[in-house]
C-alpha cells in the first residue's frame, strides 16, 4: 500500500472521530500523522513496526494502527466508526467546504443522511436554519454538490492511462493476432475522458465478438452489430469496435477525431470505397498533410493544414530543463540537492528552476526574506558542486488581492526568475480576477504567469478571467504563460494555447513538482501542450542552459532598469 491511501485512511479516521466527538487530542494526533505520512519521501509500508514508531508524528499507538492497516487492509476502530455512521453521511465528507462539525449538525439536527437529501435541503433553504450555517455557506455547499454530480462518469486522463494499458494487454491476450488501437478522447489526449474507445481489426468481427463475450474483459456487456459496449469496475464507459482488417485504419480515423473533423476530412475524399493502409493515406487522399490525433478537434485545423501552417508538435525529449518546483524549503519533500541530482542523472536535464512558496503562503512554509537569502546561499553551493547542471533561483510569488507581488523590489531582483500565481481569495468576479492578473503581469520582475485560472479538474472550477486580455497583457510585457503539468491542473487550458502563440507569447511546461516523482508530470504537460499546438521553438524550458541563462539575465536587467526609473 502506498503512502497516499494510508494517509487518506488516517484522515478519514480522524474525520469520523471528530464527527462522533471522540477525544480531541487523539483526533489531532491522527490528523497530524495523516499529514506527515502523505509527505514522507519513502514508502512507509516498507518499514518494520519498530521503525514506524520512530517516525516523527507517529509514535507507538499510531504505528500499531498503520501496521494493522497494512496487514488487514483496514482498522478495527475505523470499521466500528463506519458501522455507526450512515453511508451517505460518510459520503458528505468528500464534499468540499463542509467539515465533520458541520456534517454533525446536518446529520443530528436536520436528520439528513444522504447527499441527495442535502442537495434538496439546500434548494429548500433549510440549511440556513441550522446552527453555524448561513445563506452563503448553504450556497457554497449547493454548488459543491452540483459540481460533484456533474463529475460523475468523468475521469482525468492520468486516471485512465493505467486502465488503458491493462485493458489493451488483456484484449491482446484474448485476440493475439488482432490489430488494435485506442481512439477517441484518449488518443486526442483530452484532459477529461468520459468514454474509452478501442478499434480492433479482425478477420471475422462476429466470431471475435463472441470470443470477447465469453472472456468478459469489461462489465455490463452490451452488443450491437460489431460494437461491444460496457464499463470498467470504476464506471468508465468502454466501446470496442470490431471491423474487417481491410477497414481498420479507416475506422481508427473515424473513431479518433471529433465528428466535425472527421466529416470535414471525409468530404474531401471522393472514392468512398477507398481502403487505406495507414492514416497518412487518408489525409493524402483528402489532399492534406497528416494531422496529429491531438489536433483533430474540429475543422479549423484543416485550414492551417491547407496553408502549410501545421506545427511540428513538441515532444517530451525537447524539454531540456524543468521550472516551477518546490523543495523542503517550503512544502516539498526532497532537498535541493536531491532534486538537482535526480534531474541531472535520472531525467538527463540541464537545469532545475526552484520556486518555493513566497512569504504570504504561510500554510506552505513560505519563505521569509531571511530564508530566501539562506536558500540562495545553498543554491550557490550546490551549483559549484554540479558542473554542467544549474539550479536557477526562482520563487512562486503570491499575487496578492490587489495584484502586487509579496516581496519588495530589492528582494525580487535577487531571483533569476519569478513565477507569479494566485493562491488566495479565489472567489472573484471575472473583471476583478482579470485586473488582478494583469497588474501582476505588468510587474517587470514577473517572468512566468503560474496556473492562470487556479482550476483543479473535476474538483474546483477556476476563477473566470478574460483570457484574451490576460494573454494580450503577457504578450505586451514579455511574460511567459505556464502550462501547469500537474494532471489535476493542466492550466493554461489547451484551448487557449493557439491564441497565445498567435500573439507571440511563449509557454512553459512546468510540473509544479513537490517531490522527485512529480517531475514525471511533465509527461501530462507535454500531452496538453501538443493538444494546444505548442512547438519547441516557443517553449521556454526547451531552451538550452546557455539560452535560458541569457534570457533570464536579459529579463532581470530590463526589470532593474524599469524599477530604477
Amino acid at each position: 500500500m502506498e503512502n497516499k491511501p494510508i494517509a487518506r485512511t488516517l484522515r478519514l479516521l480522524a474525520q469520523l472521530m471528530e464527527l462522533h466527538e471522540v477525544n480531541p487530542f487523539k483526533i489531532k494526533s491522527i490528523a497530524n500523522a495523516a499529514f506527515k505520512v502523505d509527505k514522507l519521501p519513502f514508502a512507509i509500508a516498507s518499514k518494520p513496526l519498530d521503525e514506524l514508531e520512530k517516525i516523527d508524528g507517529i509514535g507507538k499507538s499510531l504505528a500499531a494502527k498503520i501496521a494493522e492497516l497494512l496487514t488487514t487492509g483496514t482498522m478495527i476502530e475505523l470499521d466500528e466508526l463506519l458501522a455507526a455512521t450512515p453511508p451517505g453521511v460518510v459520503e458528505m465528507m468528500g464534499i468540499k467546504g463542509i467539515g465533520p462539525k458541520k456534517i454533525a449538525v446536518i446529520w443530528h439536527d436536520l436528520n439528513i443522511e444522504t447527499v441527495g437529501e442535502l442537495f434538496y435541503a439546500c434548494n429548500e433553504n433549510r440549511l440556513i436554519e441550522a446552527k453555524g450555517f448561513g445563506l452563503k455557506t448553504q450556497e457554497e455547499i449547493r454548488k459543491a454538490i452540483e459540481f460533484r454530480m456533474a463529475s460523475n462518469g468523468k475521469f482525468l486522463y492520468s486516471q485512465v492511462e493505467p486502465l488503458v494499458a491493462g485493458l489493451q494487454e488483456q484484449l491482446q491476450k484474448i485476440l493475439p493476432d488482432a490489430a488494435m488501437m485506442v481512439c477517441g478522447q484518449y488518443r486526442r489526449r483530452c484532459e477529461i475522458v468520459t468514454e474509452l474507445c478501442l478499434v480492433i481489426g479482425s478477420g471475422d468481427p462476429q466470431e471475435d465478438i463472441g470470443v470477447l463475450q465469453q472472456e468478459n474483459p469489461i462489465q455490463n456487456i452490451r452488443v450491437e452489430q460489431n460494437t461491444m459496449s460496457g464499463e470498467t469496475e470504476n464506471g468508465l464507459l468502454i466501446s470496442i469496435v470490431l471491423t474487417d482488417t481491410a477497414d481498420f485504419y479507416k475506422e481508427v480515423f473515424i473513431q479518433t477525431g471529433n465528428q466535425e473533423h472527421v466529416d470535414a476530412v471525409l468530404k474531401r475524399i471522393h472514392d468512398t470505397d477507398f481502403q487505406p493502409e495507414t492514416e497518412e493515406e487518408i489525409y493524402q487522399e483528402a489532399g492534406l498533410p497528416y494531422i496529429e490525433p491531438e489536433l483533430r478537434e474540429g475543422a479549423a485545423i484543416i485550414k492551417k493544414a491547407t496553408e502549410a501552417e501545421l506545427p511540428t508538435l513538441i515532444v517530451y525529449d525537447d524539454l531540456l530543463g524543468t521550472l516551477h518546483n518546490h523543495s523542503i524549503w517550503s512544502d516539498g519533500v526532497n532537498t535541493l540537492e536531491e532534486m538537482a541530482l535526480y534531474c541531472r542523472d535520472t531525467l538527463q536535464l540541464q537545469y532545475l528552476g526552484i520556486c518555493d512558496h513566497s512569504k504570504s503562503a504561510f500554510y506552505a512554509k513560505g519563505l521569509s526574506i531571511e530564508r530566501v537569502l539562506q536558500q540562495h546561499e545553498e543554491i550557490d553551493h550546490i551549483n559549484k558542486k554540479t558542473p554542467g547542471f544549474h539550479i536557477f533561483k526562482g520563487i512562486e510569488s503570491d499575487i496578492l488581492s490587489d495584484g502586487s507581488l509579496d516581496y519588495p523590489d530589492e528582494i525580487l531582483q535577487r531571483f533569476d526568475f519569478i513565477v507569479a500565481s494566485v493562491h488566495s481569495n479565489l472567489k472573484m468576479a471575472e473583471e476583478k480576477a482579470t485586473a488582478r492578473l494583469i497588474k501582476a503581469i505588468e510587474n517587470p520582475y514577473t517572468t512566468i504567469l503560474g496556473h492562470p485560472t487556479g482550476r483543479l479538474l473535476l474538483s474546483r472550477n477556476g476563477y473566470s478571467i478574460d483570457y484574451k486580455k490576460v494573454i494580450d497583457a503577457c504578450a505586451a510585457n514579455g511574460v511567459v504563460i505556464e502550462i501547469n503539468a500537474n494532471p489535476l491542473r493542466l492550466d493554461l487550458d489547451w484551448r487557449w494555447h493557439q491564441y497565445a502563440l498567435d500573439q507571440g507569447v511563449w509557454l512553459s511546461v512546468n510540473p509544479d513538482a513537490h517531490r522527485n516523482e512529480g517531475f514525471l508530470d511533465m509527461h501530462y504537460g507535454i500531452l496538453a501542450a501538443r493538444k494546444g499546438g505548442l512547438y519547441k521553438e516557443r517553449c521556454l524550458n526547451a531552451l538550452s542552459l546557455t539560452e535560458i541563462e541569457q534570457r533570464f539575465a536579459s529579463r532581470k536587467a530590463n526589470a532593474s532598469t524599469i524599477s530604477n526609473k
